[in-house]
């Protein structure tokens, strides 16, 4: 039998992230081109699990797409591509258009409009009866008062291809909602206006092989990530009750709602909220590994890292079967805050529950795991209290991340 040929995949990464995922591919043994922004050269890139590294020129961290095809398609000339994975949601856009430039397999363009888009996702959701607070484009201006008129307010507006709660503003009043617009000018048909809903917000995380759902875990906030970000709170997250009435409602959910977007194969991290009335409803997705220590979240509770199962997955070679087990079924909760100190102590929290903590300037963070969900709740009431009292500190909304 003639042996298999490594596959060969190309990375893409304009932020520095990805790195157990590029680790579990090379233990995989694939060969690894990473393909990142110039003023991240010298980030602590795992470099002996990148067999090439390609430099993209940057102004915070945004590419020419006409010189990225160029430069990949010259590669391609002498190196044949297998995949190309999008590392960060920034870069979901950029591998789209190489796969379709370059003819390779996996998200082309339109797929990954759903993936990024937050207009092209609620559009398709609401197609398929998927209960999506009710929204407008910022393009036609007389569907904008018609809308102001139907449906009341409070609402937000969001940028359509930001991640996270980055340049979102809730707007309470039809004249502040034009204030906002005529201070976007001709940015705004890049917007979406959707009613604000109240309520708790809940995260899935998913792994799909084959257009099924492999791996799913669903876990709530402790304040919703907009509140978060943009009032200043120590952000929390814990893994839901196994078998409950919210855990089954979202995880059945997040299946419509990634079989509509037609997620073939891959990662994702989707949210919904739960509003007054017991309805959920899905605020938005994507085609990556959750944010803000999720990814760590999720392996204090089960043992899987989503990072090196997402390698696995673009590992394995076609026609392959792709099957997942857990290796632990805790709970797990997380507390990520910016601190006041530079290295800020965290010794005192020392529950024999502490699976982690984070190590980074400026910040504190732990995560929790144990058998019981009431135990991992209880420690999170007490050490969110402590957080505040010891470390807590905020910083302005981010408004824009580039791209």
């Amino acid at each position: 039998m003639t042996a298999r040929a490594p596959l060969t995949l190309l990375c893409i990464a304009s932020y520095h992230k990805g790195d157990a995922f590029l680790l579990a591919a090379k233990r995989a043994g694939a060969r690894v081109l990473l393909l990142t922004s110039r003023s991240l050269e010298h980030a602590e890139w795992p470099r002996e699990a990148i067999d090439d590294i390609y430099f993209i020129p940057d102004v915070e961290h945004r590419w020419d797409m006409t010189d990225v095809i160029k430069g990949v398609s010259w590669l391609a000339r002498t190196v044949k591509l297998d995949r190309i994975v999008a590392l960060d949601d920034f870069d979901v856009e950029k591998a789209a258009a190489l796969r379709e430039h370059l003819r390779i397999g996996g998200m082309g363009d339109t797929t990954a409009r759903y993936f990024r888009d937050k207009l092209a996702m609620r559009t398709r959701a609401r197609e398929v009866g998927i209960a999506v607070p009710e929204f407008v484009p910022v393009i036609n201006h007389g569907d904008i008062r018609a809308y102001l008129e139907r449906v009341p307010g409070p609402w937000v507006l969001k940028p359509r291809s930001q991640a996270a709660a980055i340049g979102i503003r809730k707007i309470s009043s039809a004249e502040g909602l034009w204030s906002a617009l005529d201070e976007l000018g001709d940015e705004q048909s890049h917007f979406v206006l959707e009613r604000f809903v109240p309520g708790d917000v809940f995260h899935v995380d998913s792994l799909v092989a084959d257009h099924r759902i492999r791996f799913a875990v669903a876990s709530r906030y402790g304040t919703p990530p907009l509140e978060t970000a943009q009032e200043g709170r120590v952000f929390s997250s814990h893994t839901l009750k196994r078998r409950s009435a919210d855990e089954r409602a979202l995880l059945a959910f997040n299946q419509r709602l990634l079989k509509a977007l037609g997620l073939r194969e891959g990662v994702s991290h989707s949210e919904f909220i739960k509003g007054a009335d017991g309805t959920f409803y899905f605020l938005e997705t994507s085609a990556r590994v959750g944010g803000a220590h999720i990814v760590d979240l999720v392996e204090a509770a089960t043992g899987l890292n989503l990072w090196a199962e997402w390698a696995r997955l673009e590992c394995r070679p076609e026609g392959d079967s792709y099957r997942v087990t857990p290796s632990r079924r805790h709970y797990a909760g997380l507390l990520v805050s910016l601190a006041k100190q530079e290295w800020p102590d965290l010794s005192a929290y020392d529950a024999p529950e502490v699976a982690w903590r984070l190590r980074k300037r400026h910040h504190a963070g732990l995560i929790v795991a144990a058998p019981k969900l009431e135990r991992v709740e209880a420690l999170l009431r007490e050490y969110s209290a402590g957080f505040y009292r010891d470390f807590f500190a905020t910083a302005p909304p981010l408004t824009r991340v580039g791209h």
